[in-house]
């Protein structure tokens, strides 16, 4: 099969807080993240998202940086208790985008 990702997917041990901008209310849902890259993020959520929706969100770095950011959800895939999301980084800043690559720069280093 073949890669079909635009940017090197890496693996964060992190969570993130995330509301949708269209809701009136501002519920945080924690995420447990399995991969990222400068264009996007795949992550596992126990509460059903909607595909389409924009979620405003901070995400925590190893280092303890927090990046905000707003995530819009493409891909949706349901197992046992929780569901994967895959979505893509909307208006991200280069600076932001710079950080994630390295991260990825310093996690190979030290593997």
């Amino acid at each position: 099969m073949n890669e079909r990702r635009k940017s090197k997917r890496i693996e964060l041990e992190a969570k993130i807080f995330v509301k949708r901008l269209d809701a009136a209310e501002t519920q945080e849902i924690s995420i447990d993240i399995y991969d990222i890259s400068t264009s996007g993020i795949g992550f596992n959520c126990p509460e059903a998202l909607t595909i389409g929706a924009v979620y405003d969100a901070d995400l925590t770095l190893w280092n303890k940086d927090v990046i905000h950011c707003f995530i819009e959800i493409v891909r949706i895939l349901k197992s046992d208790s929780t569901f994967q999301y895959g979505g893509i980084f909307i208006g991200m800043p280069e600076m932001d985008l710079k950080r994630i690559e390295i991260y990825d720069t310093v996690n190979e280093y030290i593997k």
